[in-house]
């Protein structure tokens, strides 16, 4: 069985702890009323892990463009090979787009964002009202089709592991089984 490399495989799963806890947060975050101290550190934890999935993501792209991913089963139908490619190359638009549209959201909103709170990140677009609206409404849509996108990810390696029982899940465990 052909494996992902060990980066490949770390990036993987550091990539997709990230998410899933930065979703989270985000929901809890946003559920919190009022504008409280508490709020506002979850704010920019949210931030920080959002500039750290960008940085990774970045880092799994280049490692991808000059490593091939292994090859999928030739009992996979082409159909399912044709749908892998589509939803994976969707996985990496969004780990782009969403921190981004983020990004963007925080400075229209007049908010800059200083990664770890020493690093300020080049403030881009000045405080705009009307883009920020637009902006919070983009970045909320994106990571719902993000959840959507990782859930339809998840049940696609679970499917190959417990219907099929092919070894496309476990060429992306961090151990071998």
């Amino acid at each position: 069985m052909q494996r992902y490399t060990a980066t490949a495989i770390a990036l993987h799963w550091l990539i997709a702890l990230l998410v899933i806890a930065n979703f989270a947060l985000g929901v809890f975050m946003t559920d919190i009323p009022g504008l409280t101290p508490a709020k506002l550190r979850y704010f920019s934890w949210h931030k920080w892990a959002g500039v750290t999935i960008l940085l990774l993501a970045t880092l799994r792209l280049l490692w991808r463009l000059r490593h091939r991913a292994p090859a999928l089963p030739d009992t996979m139908p082409a159909w399912e090979k044709m749908a892998a490619h589509a939803s994976h190359s969707l996985l990496y638009v969004l780990l782009f787009a969403v921190p981004l549209s983020g990004y963007f959201y925080s400075l229209a909103a007049g908010v800059p964002v200083v990664y770890f709170g020493v690093i300020e990140l080049p403030v881009l677009i000045g405080r705009d009202p009307q883009l920020k609206e637009l902006l919070e409404t983009t970045h909320f849509g994106l990571n719902m089709l993000l959840a959507a996108t990782v859930a339809l990810h998840v049940l696609a390696a679970l499917k190959h592991q417990f219907i099929d029982h092919d070894s496309v899940l476990r060429r992306m465990l961090p151990v071998r089984t």
